[in-house]
């Protein structure tokens, strides 16, 4: 990227990819968002259109189409794990050209997944924290005061102009710590406000010995695996949380759409097979998850 702006590829344009792109176009960016043809066409009709109390709320034009057809600065992949393999259709390995690939996904296994696809060096992790969701194609609602993405590399030029654009960045020297970071708040945030079917203030309120004995394993999970991660710190981010807050996984299960257990609850299960870490409530609450899952 030597110019001021870059063109920047959407793969998925729901409420995180739908936000991050609509933020860029509105700061001069090329966008081109990567969806189905229903919501392709609806973005070339009417453009992105963004509500938000922290941002405004704004509709930006942006480029849409069904698969990439010419190289990018940046691919961001914003699809929610379930739908992963069917969207890197969407993104030729031939056409990508010599642009980052940055996955904002959910868990830990789609970054091994996507190196193996793309140049390995060209796929840079990331994590974002925000509670942002697609209304309707084209449209999305962004809810919570933070939009905090982390990139596991040194993209200073990337960083700097994702934060011109309104976003918090962080950048990361430990690529494992920062997916740790982010799935040892996001698995019992997902894990309990799906199964109890409440938002964040009600958990930490009315099911907070639960809380605090999911949070015990997945961090003694995440130390074992590397990441010096500690259940005050993640119980800090959930006292600190809009108490009205909800996680993406229980959003999908109230509209009835397939949920990313596996990708969180799931991975962490895994990785405490691995490190002969006991988690008798996090599997529990797995379990009770998994037939209503639809994955």
């Amino acid at each position: 990227m030597t110019s001021t702006t870059m063109t920047v590829a959407i793969l998925g344009p729901g409420g995180v990819g739908g936000l991050i792109g609509g933020l860029l176009a509105r700061d001069g960016h090329r966008v081109i968002c990567l969806a189905g043809e229903e919501t392709t066409a609806v973005l070339r009709r009417d453009g992105l259109r963004v509500r938000s109390a922290r941002y405004g709320d704004f509709t930006t034009p942006v480029e849409a189409d069904t698969s990439l057809r010419e190289p990018v600065d940046v691919t961001l992949v914003t699809v929610k794990q379930t739908a992963l393999p069917a969207a890197l259709d969407r993104v030729p390995p031939q056409v990508l050209g010599n642009g980052v690939v940055v996955p904002l996904l959910n868990g830990l296994d789609h970054v091994a997944a996507l190196r193996r696809r793309y140049p390995a060096g060209q796929v840079v992790a990331g994590t974002i924290r925000v509670e942002a969701t697609r209304t309707a194609p084209g449209r999305i609602a962004h809810t919570s005061p933070f939009t905090a993405l982390e990139l596991a590399a040194p993209l200073v030029d990337l960083a700097s102009r994702l934060r011109h654009a309104g976003l918090d960045v962080t950048l990361r020297t430990d690529e494992s710590a920062m997916l740790w970071d982010k799935l040892s708040f996001l698995a019992p945030f997902a894990l309990l406000t799906t199964r109890h079917q409440a938002a964040v203030g009600v958990i930490r309120d009315q099911r907070r010995s639960e809380l605090l004995a999911v949070l015990d394993e997945i961090t003694a999970v995440a130390r074992a695996a590397g990441a010096p991660v500690t259940a005050e710190a993640v119980l800090s981010f959930f006292d600190r949380a809009p108490e009205t807050m909800k996680s993406s996984m229980q959003r999908d299960a109230e509209n009835g759409h397939p949920i990313e257990l596996d990708a969180i609850g799931g991975a962490v299960l895994r990785a405490a097979a691995t490190h002969r870490v006991e988690t008798p409530m996090t599997a529990r609450l797995v379990a009770e998850l998994a037939p209503t899952a639809g994955e």
